[in-house]
């Protein structure tokens, strides 16, 4: 059975050859060492995929009688140590907790939360709300409820139910009916009907809702996107914004969050962390890829010049190599 968690189109893969006892004993060296190895560190940790990752810290456990990722947590520091600890996390929890911290403290991380819910598979969801529930022992849509309102609430409940359709069949009578139900809902109505929206545009799969965006044009003569913009505000607006940015490329939509991470005084870490390690053995290429053909250079310069020290070095271990 093949992971839910793993592309074709991944900066990370297996590691052949891979034993989980020898990688365990050098990291518990380099670890254990006089000063840490950071480099050992990052290039058995970033050149093995997650499932082996997670063998490794299972060995490690039994070996050692510590967990690997308190160790590093004990070892280092800031952002390398984030990420360090972010990829010897498995899949489901690293997105559970990265919700939980989107929700924690005063305000709300809503950009955050839209990431991770617009471009996780129905499947995913599935996964990751079983792994908040076992960590947080409350369920992940409890906190979304008490952390949100109104339209933007109703519809991020939607996609954490993880009722979105997965088939790759798209059905043209089906487009042509939404198409029109959004139309009557918005540009064709005095006022809008916002749950008519949530149901289309978080319950159809991607490539259904690619064609009902080009059946939308041709009844209103305008791009859906504009309608949204017209029609919906704040939070709620954002959401359906990225819904449709993700149906029609992910891997855009997520090029443009790094870029937003990158650039100008600062970096969002957050973000950066959790776009680079959830997607190394998903889509990393692809984001690669329409990164440097939306802004003109690659992701791997980009990095290279807004981050340094070790931190530095393993999120272009991540990236792979410079486009």
């Amino acid at each position: 059975m093949a992971s839910i968690w793993v592309g074709p189109r991944g900066t990370i893969k297996d590691y052949p050859g891979f034993s989980p006892s020898v990688d365990a004993e050098a990291i518990r060296k380099a670890i254990r060492g006089l000063g840490t190895d950071e480099k050992t560190l990052i290039n058995i940790l970033t050149e093995r995929s997650n499932a082996q990752r997670q063998l490794i810290a299972k060995q490690y456990q039994a070996a050692y009688e510590q967990e690997l990722k308190d160790d590093l947590k004990g070892d280092l520091s800031g952002h390398f140590e984030h990420v360090m600890v972010a990829l010897v996390t498995a899949p489901a929890l690293f997105d559970a907790k990265q919700l939980k911290k989107s929700m924690k403290g005063t305000g709300t991380d809503e950009d955050a939360l839209i990431e991770i819910l617009t471009t996780r598979s129905s499947r995913q969801m599935k996964e990751i709300s079983q792994a908040y529930y076992t960590v947080y022992k409350k369920s992940l849509g409890d906190d979304i409820s008490s952390e949100t309102s109104g339209d933007f609430r109703k519809a991020l409940l939607t996609l954490a139910d993880g009722r979105r359709d997965e088939s790759l069949k798209v059905d043209e009578h089906l487009a042509k009916k939404d198409a029109q139900i959004l139309y009557n809902a918005g540009e064709n109505k005095w006022g809008t009907d916002e749950d008519k929206f949530t149901e289309v545009l978080c319950l159809r799969s991607f490539p259904q809702l690619k064609l009902t965006f080009d059946e939308y044009r041709n009844i209103s003569q305008k791009d859906i996107e504009d309608s949204i913009k017209g029609e919906l505000s704040g939070h709620f607006e954002d959401l359906l914004l990225a819904i449709v940015h993700c149906a029609r490329n992910t891997p855009a939509f997520l090029a443009e969050r790094l870029h937003q991470a990158l650039k100008g005084a600062g970096t969002d870490e957050f973000t950066l962390n959790r776009i680079m390690v959830s997607r190394s053995e998903i889509d990393l290429l692809d984001i690669r890829h329409e990164f440097k053909k939306h802004y003109g250079y690659s992701l791997y310069s980009a990095i290279q010049s807004d981050t340094s020290g070790d931190y530095r070095t393993v999120l272009l271990k991540i990236c792979g190599e410079d486009d």
